[in-house]
C-alpha cells in the first residue's frame, strides 16, 4: 500500500442535537476543555503521519477554516502583552508542513456522499476518514493504529469496538473471520440493523483507512438507511473485490455527538490532561 498522507474530515452536518449552541457555531468547534472537537481529530491524524487535511464543509462552517488559519492580529496582541505561552499555543495548532484543503458538500446526502466529495482531492491514494464526533483518546493515536494495520495487511481498515447488541441501530455492524488478536477480515457489514438482524456486536466507529477504489463503489451506491448514501453500503460492495479489515483499536471512545458523551469527555480529559476536578 502507498503511504497514507491524506485525511478526510466530513464536517458539513448541522449539529441539531446541540441547538441552540450550534445555531451559529459549527458543532465541531464546540470545546472539550480548551480545544475544539475538530482539533482533537486533526491532532490524531497528524500523529499518524497525515500531511494533507481535507475538510468537507457546508454552510456556516467558516469558523473551522479560521481556526486552522493564522491570526496575525491575535498573535501581535499576545506578543505585545508578553503572553508567549499562549502565542506558542496558537502558532503550533498546525505544523508548517501540513496543508488544509476545503471543499463543499452542497446537500446533506450522507457520510458516503461527503467522502465522495473529496475524491477529486484524494485522487488515486489510500486515505483516512475521521469523524470528529468520535473523540478517541489513546496512547497510540487510533488512526496510527489503523494505518499500521493497513500497511501490514494491505487493505482498507475500519475501527471497531464491541457494543451492547441493543445499540446496533446506532452503528454499522461487521462480521467476519479473525486474522489475529485485533484484526478481523470483514465478510459482512450492514448499516444500523435491528438487534435481531445484526450479524455480530462489533460496531464500526468513526475512523477508517480506505483504498481509493472505495470511490468507484460510492459512485454506484444508491440511497440507503435514512435516504442517505451510506459509506457502509459502499464498503459492503467493495468486500467482493478488495480486502477490508476491522481493527479492534486500543483507546477510550467518547461519543461527542451526544450531550452525555460530550459531558463525559470534558470531565475525563479535564482530569487526565489538565488536573481539573469536577467535584
Amino acid at each position: 500500500m502507498k503511504p497514507i498522507r491524506k485525511a478526510v474530515f466530513p464536517v458539513a452536518g448541522l449539529g441539531t442535537r446541540f441547538l441552540p449552541a450550534t445555531k451559529a457555531m459549527p458543532k465541531e468547534m464546540l470545546p472539550i476543555v480548551d480545544k475544539p472537537l475538530i482539533q482533537y481529530a486533526v491532532e490524531e491524524a497528524l500523529a499518524a503521519g497525515i500531511t494533507e487535511l481535507i475538510f468537507v464543509t457546508g454552510r456556516n462552517k467558516r469558523a473551522i477554516e479560521d481556526h486552522f488559519d493564522r491570526s496575525p492580529e491575535l498573535e501581535a496582541e499576545l506578543q505585545a502583552k508578553g503572553k508567549q505561552a499562549l502565542l506558542d499555543t496558537i502558532r503550533t495548532i498546525l505544523p508548517d508542513h501540513v496543508h488544509c484543503i476545503y471543499t463543499r458538500q452542497a446537500q446533506p446526502l450522507g457520510l458516503g456522499h461527503a467522502v465522495l466529495c473529496a475524491a477529486p482531492i484524494v485522487g488515486n491514494e489510500p486515505f483516512a476518514v475521521l469523524l470528529a464526533d468520535d473523540l478517541l483518546d489513546a496512547d497510540t493515536a487510533v488512526t496510527r493504529q489503523l494505518v499500521d494495520a493497513a500497511h501490514q495487511h494491505d487493505g482498507s481498515v475500519l475501527a471497531i469496538q464491541s457494543i451492547d447488541p441493543q445499540d446496533s441501530r446506532k452503528y454499522g455492524i461487521v462480521a467476519g473471520s479473525a486474522v489475529d488478536a485485533r484484526n478481523t477480515r470483514v465478510e459482512h457489514i450492514v448499516e444500523k440493523p435491528a438487534p435481531q438482524d445484526a450479524p455480530s456486536n462489533l460496531a464500526v466507529v468513526g475512523r477508517y483507512v480506505l483504498e481509493p477504489e472505495i470511490f468507484d463503489f460510492l459512485r454506484q451506491t444508491q440511497a440507503g438507511v435514512g435516504q442517505e448514501i451510506q459509506l457502509t453500503d459502499a464498503i459492503s460492495a467493495m468486500l467482493k473485490h478488495r480486502r477490508v479489515l476491522a481493527h479492534r483499536y486500543e483507546g477510550e471512545r467518547y461519543d461527542c455527538g451526544s450531550k452525555e458523551g460530550f459531558f463525559k469527555a470534558t470531565i475525563a480529559l479535564g482530569k487526565k490532561y489538565h488536573g481539573l476536578d469536577a467535584g
